[in-house]
């Protein structure tokens, strides 16, 4: 099991429960407030979607210098890649890429796992893209807390979603200030504040993944409808509870 920093402040699960009724009640900026002055260890963990980049684009607004962690799966969009260095170099953050261990291109990845991983084993294929990675930049950074887009309107593993989390098995904490927010209020926030986003959302794509996982969506269909299509899976496995 991997050995991640203990965060300065632990808390019980009343006291989680009463820290998540008071954050229910503040705005995301409000929340990054109080993330940014109550964790050390603190990074943001972003793929570049809609809700990342209003995040960074808050931190930023609030003069709030948060490095950002970007696990880079060799099987991103070329747009999603485009979007983290438009990100980087407005925003100025210290970006930590972590990529599957042992590779550094998407050609190396198939030599040593064989072609579409994806569609012979997910789960190893999410291990070794997402999780695998994430953990080692946890251990090589010294994490201790972690901000992410995740929203209850996403639905699926995220209906349930506070705005504190603790990982089980690790202890990691996780913030999501955007959890009470809608996919428009995102879009909203974006386009009134001009932050960079994925160009793939003109062109109606909503939830944006990996290549082969993931599709436009009809007009009102739930934002993550476009990713793996065909199978029972919500959640990218990034978030997903391996202990």
């Amino acid at each position: 099991m991997p050995s991640f920093a203990s965060p300065v402040l632990q808390f019980d699960e009343s006291q989680l429960k009463h820290i998540n009724d008071k954050l229910d009640t503040m705005t995301p900026q409000q929340i990054l407030d109080w993330v940014s002055v109550t964790f050390s260890g603190l990074y943001q963990e972003t793929a570049f979607g809609p809700s990342g980049n209003a995040i960074t684009d808050m931190l930023s607004a609030q003069g709030n210098t948060v490095p950002v962690i970007f696990v880079d799966t060799l099987h991103h969009f070329d747009e999603t890649l485009e979007l983290a260095r438009r990100s980087q170099q407005k925003y100025n953050f210290k970006l930590h890429v972590f990529k599957p261990e042992g590779c550094d291109t998407r050609d190396q990845f198939t030599a040593k796992h064989g072609d579409e991983l994806w569609k012979k084993d997910d789960v190893v294929y999410d291990y070794s893209v997402k999780v695998e990675p994430a953990r080692r930049a946890y251990e090589t950074l010294n994490v201790q807390a972690v901000i992410t887009g995740r929203r209850k309107s996403q639905k699926g593993d995220r209906a349930s979603l506070q705005v504190v989390e603790i990982e089980k098995g690790t202890g990691l904490v996780k913030i999501n200030p955007l959890a009470n927010w809608s996919f428009q209020q995102v879009w909203t926030y974006l386009r009134a504040n001009e932050v960079p986003y994925n160009e793939l959302l003109d062109k109606g794509y909503k939830s944006i993944g990996d290549f082969h996982s993931t599709l436009p969506v009809k007009e009102g269909a739930d934002e993550r409808s476009g990713r793996w299509q065909g199978s029972e899976k919500t959640e990218c496995g990034l978030h997903k509870d391996y202990f």
